[in-house]
């Protein structure tokens, strides 16, 4: 294959997966970042790189205005890497800069060398106040989403995003889609995040470090809230798909279709993580609140314009994998390299 895949923000842990993706698949991929480990880390694959930052305009002078057969747009601003406390450092600015105005510098770029395909991400939290358990949402969900709270800001952005990239198509002919992302389950720098400004172990860290050493591992509220999560190998591989698509466009649900309790995640996690002999033991916390309720997504839109279906739809599979991945080394180094940037 002949023609560039340009993978705006590959820096990052879907970004880095989704290049990797395309290069074992023969596409000539341009990554691009703004953290030079991460990008010496990607160029080790054989992967050709460029730095830039989607809010700087003028970044996009350094990359190909020929050859190009479409863009991936993962760079972006998230609460989970703003150390800032929301209630008192507000960071609505900063989202809009990136996360919007960088979308659109994005789109630029395409119009103005007449790329026609351009994929981006954006946030499942647009319908949160909808999500139910067992009741599959699609994409015509009508958005329900919180003013309040460490994600608002971050979620307007994105939603304002997800429409700039239609007046794009509608004005100016490009094929834009987006997909909306649950959290994404892959080893990778994502362990640590930031929760309303204050860095936490994510829940699926904390669960699998727990189990590795054998401690109690705790669950708070009800045990039988179900999430629909997706592995990041289905995700670069559902970018590939959908690039390869003319029927590809506007919002996709891209999760596994299939929820899972937190008592099976548990233990699964328990089976594959935890020693033989030292087997972690289960502590149910009703009494605790769990911030996150049940939800689901339909995920027919995208198996009928691209034909995607994910493989990874059984928890235990998912993290079979990602065990194997961890106990593999191959991301120590871009783990390490991110931490300390």
């Amino acid at each position: 294959m002949n023609s560039i895949v340009i993978i705006i923000g590959a820096t990052g842990f879907i970004g880095v997966y989704t290049a990797e993706h395309f290069k074992n698949l023969g596409y000539d991929v341009l990554a691009t970042g703004s953290n030079p480990a991460a990008i010496a880390w990607l160029q080790k694959l054989g992967i050709k790189t460029e730095s830039l930052l989607i809010q700087n305009a003028e970044d996009f002078d350094r990359l190909p205005t020929k050859g190009v057969e479409g863009v991936i747009l993962l760079g972006g601003l998230l609460p989970a890497n703003v150390s800032a406390d929301s209630k008192t450092d507000e960071k609505a600015a900063d989202y809009f800069a990136v996360n919007t105005v960088g979308c659109v510098n994005v789109l630029e770029y395409c119009r103005k060398n007449g790329i026609k395909k351009v994929i981006a991400t954006t946030s499942y939290s647009d319908v949160i106040k909808s999500w139910k358990k067992d009741v599959p949402l699609t994409e015509s969900e009508p958005r329900n989403f919180q003013f309040t709270g460490d994600h608002a800001a971050y979620v307007i952005s994105k939603n304002a995003a997800v429409d700039i990239m239609e007046y794009y198509h509608q004005q100016h002919g490009l094929q834009t889609a987006c997909f909306r992302l649950p959290p994404v389950y892959g080893v990778g720098p994502h362990g640590d995040i930031f929760v309303d400004g204050k860095l936490k172990k994510s829940g699926i860290q904390t669960f699998v470090e727990n189990a590795q050493a054998g401690r109690p591992i705790e669950i708070w509220g009800d045990p039988q809230t179900s999430r629909d999560i997706i592995y990041v190998k289905d995700v670069a591989a559902a970018f590939e798909l959908a690039l390869g698509s003319d029927a590809t466009g506007g919002l996709y649900n891209m999760t596994s279709g299939v929820a899972v309790s937190l008592e099976d995640q548990v233990r699964t996690v328990i089976g594959l993580f935890s020693p033989e002999d030292n087997r972690s033991e289960i502590v149910y916390s009703p009494e605790k609140k769990n911030n996150t309720p049940s939800y689901l997504f339909d995920m027919s839109k995208a198996e009928r314009d691209f034909g995607f279906t994910p493989q990874y739809t059984s928890f235990c599979d998912m993290m079979s994998d990602y065990k194997a991945v961890m106990d593999s080394g191959k991301f120590d180094d871009f783990i390490e390299s991110r931490r300390k940037n």
